[in-house]
């Protein structure tokens, strides 16, 4: 009776190793960084597809600001293969980067991409439509319209940054609108959710087979998030919406892959932390110069593009705090 009992507590020691080994494994995965850098070069991105579930797979960009090191490229992509064919998220940054990531999922399936999702508006998320022209490219009706008022700015802009990495680059825009709500495609269990906050219009992508939930721009993991056409009021009311759906995996746009909702964390704790800090600087009387030097946390200075979102986000959304310390008597 002993032995059989000395028998069963070695197995259950052995079988709780062994699902440790496992979720650590599991989580080392899901927060490597991409395997390789883009070769300037030959301009060969060397895009990789990292599969997260049975038929859904990330393409990781670098956790950095736009660069000629890293080609433009600083975006999580994505696709989802069901039935009869493909469905993309997002088509990065540049003409040739759409091609490069057209070609790795013609390598990963050898089935036929049937449409493109974009989540927000941001040069990143279309500038590779060019690769998928023979196709439909939804997007919501605001990020549609705000894509048509900042593409040839966007591409002057990632230009000036990225140099020959954009050549023949020219913005092709979603052609179809898409609304909220459960998705029927290829015999994926899909819901798309409209959040706001970072953008006017913040489409979220989720697998409810899988949990694997692609966030777009709502969630920055362990980078500085960007703020251009940010509310952040809107932006933590959607943190919180989020953050109520069963998510398994989450793939922010800009940061590492990442188990369950800590990127919603990092995020809102950030975004909280900003809004105090600049409201107070406001009602000091603050310029931009003092509020740049006030010391910030020791976590998000470590964050990815520390050194230039920062100033960005100060520079974004400062006089809004200013104008509102101004109106109070």
């Amino acid at each position: 009776m002993r032995e059989g009992s000395a028998w069963r507590r070695r197995w259950r020691r052995s079988w709780r190793s062994a699902r440790r080994r496992r979720r650590e494994a599991r989580r080392r995965s899901l927060t490597c960084p991409p395997a390789t850098r883009p070769d300037g070069a030959t301009l060969d991105y060397r895009l990789a597809a990292r599969r997260l579930a049975p038929g859904v797979y990330v393409v990781e960009g670098a956790n950095a600001d736009f660069s000629r090191d890293n080609g433009c490229n600083i975006i999580n992509t994505g696709f989802i293969v069901g039935r009869d064919g493909v469905l993309v998220v997002n088509t990065g940054p540049s003409r040739r980067y759409g091609e490069q990531l057209r070609a790795l999922i013609a390598r990963t399936t050898p089935k036929p991409v049937l449409q493109v999702l974009h989540l927000n508006l941001h040069p990143d998320y279309f500038l590779g439509n060019q690769a998928f022209a023979d196709v439909p490219r939804r997007a919501s009706a605001a990020t549609r319209a705000g894509m048509r008022a900042e593409a040839k700015a966007y591409e002057d802009n990632l230009y000036r940054v990225c140099g020959d990495w954009m050549k023949g680059t020219e913005a092709l825009l979603p052609d179809r609108a898409i609304a909220a709500g459960p998705l029927d495609f290829a015999g994926r269990r899909l819901e798309l959710l409209e959040l706001r906050g970072h953008t006017a219009s913040d489409a979220v992508l989720i697998d409810r087979d899988s949990g694997v939930v692609f966030a777009g721009g709502l969630v920055f993991a362990q980078r500085v998030p960007t703020t251009p056409h940010a509310r952040v009021p809107d932006w933590l009311a959607s943190l919180d919406a989020l953050e109520r759906e069963p998510i398994r995996t989450l793939v922010p746009s800009h940061g590492p892959v990442h188990d369950g909702a800590r990127g919603i964390a990092q995020t809102r704790r950030y975004l909280r932390w900003l809004e105090a800090s600049l409201a107070a600087a406001a009602r000091r009387g603050l310029d931009l110069n003092d509020v740049l030097a006030q010391p910030v946390p020791d976590e998000f200075r470590a964050w990815a593009a520390f050194d230039t979102e920062f100033a960005r986000n100060v520079v974004q959304l400062y006089p809004a705090h200013e104008a509102r310390a101004l109106q109070r008597p």
